[in-house]
């Protein structure tokens, strides 16, 4: 198999085969790996509680980037399935995702459902101080596109997730914090 960089195929005068040199890089999708932390002043049962509660609780910690989030089955935890949709740059993707929490109370995992790209994206919550503060980390895996657009998505995923990751850390300290104080 004759494999291009990205830059045989676009700079280098008299390559021959360009689609060619595409089609064969179309089998070798990179993964991308992306994650945000933090500490949050609020209690690990109701933050776990929040990102599990696909009805009320996880659409209101979502930043204005990840919209239309649709419950189609369950709607807490395991077994939830969904949709949303994210915008970025003026770019709209739609995701198809199922729930599933193989630590529950303190890992709650989405996974792409029809997605060539398996999308993964993993909360994990620590108990602080007794459980009245909550370490959470929020990390997703991707495979990327092939071609140029995989490219594109090596360059700014890494760059644009975390920083929406932190604003919906920061939007589900405020929720937990909330439903700390209602119960």
């Amino acid at each position: 198999m004759i494999v291009y960089d990205w830059w045989e195929i676009f700079l280098e005068p008299g390559v021959i085969g360009v689609g060619i040199a595409i089609k064969e890089r179309e089998g070798l999708m990179g993964q991308i790996s992306v994650k945000a932390e933090a500490v949050l002043e609020a209690p690990s049962e109701e933050v776990y509680a929040t990102i599990a509660d696909y009805r009320q609780g996880h659409p209101n910690m979502l930043p204005k980037e990840l919209y239309d989030l649709q419950v189609e089955q369950g709607g807490y935890g395991a077994g939830t399935i969904h949709r949303f949709k994210m915008r970025v740059l003026g770019v709209e993707q739609s995701y198809y995702q199922r729930v599933s929490e193989p630590e529950p109370g303190r890992v709650l995992v989405e996974q792409d459902i029809d997605s060539p790209q398996h999308v993964t994206t993993t909360f994990r919550v620590t108990p602080l101080e007794q459980g009245q503060k909550s370490h959470v980390e929020i990390s997703t895996t991707m495979h990327t596109s092939p071609g140029v657009r995989g490219l594109v998505e090596r360059i700014l995923v890494p760059m644009i997730n975390p920083r929406i990751y932190q604003k919906e850390l920061k939007l589900l300290e405020g929720v937990a914090q909330r439903r700390s104080t209602d119960v």
